[in-house]
């Protein structure tokens, strides 16, 4: 059965507030058509065209079709590695805008972000971080990843990473003061995340919050 997430609030792992916006899920899919998604996870409904790429099981395969791009030219290029080890600095780099999230939502500094990240999705978290800091408040979270590539797209320059993310706890705290506003424990979601090849390194470019895991 197809797996399609349907469009939600970005994915923040700890709570946040009602205004947060939707990201636009067509603006993922800047590589162009993507093959239908396999992974077995069971359907949601979803809008057409938001994160349907297919399943990336096969990982002896090339990370892009032959002749798509000269690998002579860029020996870092993803068309010219294996898939394995497009794979692993994906997750690498993953883990890093995960740690660098926490980091700018508890400084209420978004600066480092753009070296993990790209738009859409950079210019949407810097503009809730500033958010937050012209509220005179701060998040503190602790979250439990399970990341895992389950697909990419036809060209490569684009791989999905899916997380059963668990937040342990999350709360809000008045910058000043020190005082917490809100929070608590958290839940599980499944996370879909786009991470492209961008300028010769990958970034997280969007992502989405579908069902709990």
């Amino acid at each position: 059965m197809a797996m399609r997430a349907r469009s939600v609030h970005p994915p923040h792992p700890a709570p946040r507030p009602a205004t947060t916006r939707t990201l636009r899920a067509t603006a993922l899919l800047l590589t162009g058509a993507l093959l239908a998604t396999t992974a077995a996870c069971g359907g949601t409904d979803a809008n057409p065209g938001t994160f349907r790429p297919r399943d990336a099981a096969d990982h002896g395969a090339p990370a892009t079709p032959a002749g798509t791009a000269n690998p002579a030219a860029d020996p870092s290029h993803p068309s010219a590695l294996p898939t394995a080890q497009v794979d692993q600095a994906v997750l690498t780099r993953y883990r890093e805008y995960q740690q660098a999230y926490k980091r700018v939502y508890e400084r209420n500094d978004p600066t480092e972000l753009s070296t993990v990240a790209t738009d859409p999705l950079l210019t949407h978290v810097t503009k809730d971080v500033e958010r937050m800091k012209a509220q005179g408040q701060i998040w503190r979270f602790t979250n439990i990843s399970n990341a895992k590539i389950y697909a990419r797209a036809k060209d490569g320059l684009t791989v999905y990473v899916v997380d059963c993310m668990r937040t342990l706890a999350a709360y809000r705290f008045n910058a000043r003061t020190g005082q917490r506003v809100e929070g608590g424990p958290g839940e599980a979601h499944l996370h879909r995340t786009a991470v492209r090849y961008d300028n010769g390194t990958w970034k997280v470019s969007d992502t989405i919050r579908d069902k709990k895991c």
